[in-house]
């Protein structure tokens, strides 16, 4: 069996960190709180069946445009029911991290005891999170609408050994992976396959992990303008934080007075020019609103986590059943797209900071491509190529998703979100801007190699070194995707 790192308890709040820890074996423990509330959920769903004249989507009727047809007699046959016909998805297997981060966020919003569902469900769905069991979920086929249905689907099917699931990183048929891991299948009625796959898990998980690594490259821009602007000598006046107070703007004002400590110390080198290009002097503006943009997006996440995202809800208080639309993804497709455009904006200005770091006409007379020794070598020149294309990539896939609606089933979903499109889409470009901050990491590191001053802030000198340390001088010429790659995790690691 796998080492299992800590505890996640379905009693507490849910937190983007614990979606991290979910990559690996962790437990996931169901306290008597939680067994409680989903006890006393389950029994209502019951005593509610009980009761003819009142219909349970889902447990007595067919599911999207056929609601107005009867379901199956037999419960267990209204889970294939429900299951079958979402076994449509296509394209590659999704990233183990993202599958289970989205099962971690599908089993705390049942956890909360308003679907409805067996106990032995959000057991055995904790149980997995002890294992290396991961479902193989397709990337395509979900609308964001009614939940993330068919990836979902693919899930819950694994879980109960059909289809196809990873153990110990190695894809099989999803009996053999539950063998392996030591887990036993799933069984479930209508209420409980329709539970699992009505919510908009998928989406939220994506979007959390998207914004984590958005994060850490917004953090990793800002620390590395500030060592282009140390390596040049330029003037920091750009950054007085009386010119930022009369901005106005509080992420500005954040991101300046945070550029302002890095720098503590620094010496301009009295060379420059005046007012140096837009990609370092509107930095803190450009990273501000950045910065702004973030936080509007942290607050989406936030609440998604804490949503049960299910239909219908169980209230045993109210004796109530509610049907509604808890399963409608817009709020994190409007935040995913939020994500993609900061991406693309943050990937430019490293781009361009590049761009600028390599050409002798605006770096302070630093060869051409930071090339040892020009013509013989080519120095970064590979990787601005790269960037280049990265760049273009992010541009691409930018345009927004979340107001792409499409009526489909019946105009049953005669509006849908595409959440599941936009935060797959965030979480892609993410890994993209981490390479551009690779990029620029090397880039800076070269500079030195080839004649650009010595660092003069402590906070500065300091990320330099760290890089010198894990990243060899490009002389002579090397592949450097390994080394853009080390940058950006190190990057990762090293800035709080």
């Amino acid at each position: 069996m796998p080492a299992v790192e800590g505890s996640i308890n379905l009693g507490a709040l849910l937190r983007s960190a614990d979606l991290h820890r979910a990559a690996a074996p962790v437990s996931v423990v169901v306290d008597s709180d939680v067994r409680s509330r989903v006890e006393r959920g389950r029994d209502h769903l019951r005593g509610v069946l009980q009761e003819e004249e009142r219909p349970v989507y889902g447990a007595t009727t067919g599911f999207g445009a056929l609601v107005g047809f009867p379901g199956r007699d037999e419960e267990t046959d209204q889970c294939d029911n429900t299951l079958a016909h979402l076994g449509a998805g296509q394209g590659p297997d999704l990233p183990h991290e993202v599958g289970r981060a989205a099962l971690l966020v599908r089993v705390w919003s049942l956890a909360q005891g308003k679907s409805g569902v067996s106990a032995h469900v959000v057991d055995g769905l904790a149980a997995m999170f002890a294992t290396t069991f991961t479902p193989a979920i397709p990337r395509y086929g979900s609308v964001g609408a009614s939940g993330d249905l068919i990836p979902l689907a693919y899930a819950t099917q694994a879980l109960r050994g059909r289809g196809h699931a990873y153990a110990d990183g190695q894809r099989m048929p999803a009996a053999e992976a539950l063998g392996h891991a030591g887990l036993t299948p799933l069984t479930l009625d209508g209420r409980d396959a329709l539970a699992l796959v009505n919510g908009t898990s998928l989406t939220t998980a994506a979007t959390a992990l998207a914004l984590d690594s958005i994060r850490s490259s917004h953090r990793a821009t800002q620390a590395l303008t500030c060592l282009l602007v140390d390596l040049l000598g330029c003037d920091p006046g750009f950054l007085d934080p009386r010119l930022l107070d009369a901005y106005g703007h509080p992420g500005a004002v954040d991101v300046a007075d945070g550029m302002r400590k890095t720098l503590s110390g620094m010496t301009p080198a009295g060379t420059r020019a005046l007012q140096e290009p837009y990609s370092i002097r509107c930095s803190p503006q450009l990273l501000g609103a950045a910065e702004d943009a973030l936080r509007y997006v942290d607050g989406v996440v936030e609440a998604d986590l804490s949503s049960v995202s299910d239909n219908p809800l169980f209230f045993p208080d109210d004796d109530l059943v509610a049907h509604g639309g808890n399963f409608f993804g817009q709020p994190a497709a409007f935040a995913s797209d939020m994500l993609a455009m900061v991406t693309g904006q943050l990937g430019n200005l490293a781009e361009r900071q590049l761009d600028l770091l390599v050409d002798p006409a605006r770096n302070g007379g630093l060869p051409p491509m930071l090339a040892a020794g020009p013509g013989r070598q080519h120095g970064m020149q590979g990787v601005q190529l790269a960037t280049t294309a990265f760049v273009a990539e992010i541009r691409r896939a930018a345009v927004p998703a979340g107001m792409q609606s499409l009526p489909t089933n019946l105009h049953n979903q005669d509006v849908v979100p595409f959440g599941t499109q936009a935060a797959l889409r965030a979480y892609d470009m993410a890994a993209l801007l981490r390479l551009l901050c690779g990029s620029l990491a090397v880039g800076l590191r070269q500079a030195v190699h080839v004649g650009a001053r010595r660092p003069t802030s402590p906070g500065c000198a300091a990320l330099l070194d760290a890089l010198v340390d894990a990243i060899p001088p490009v002389d002579p010429d090397r592949p450097l995707d390994s080394d853009v790659r080390t940058a950006a995790e190190l990057l990762t690691a090293i800035l709080p």
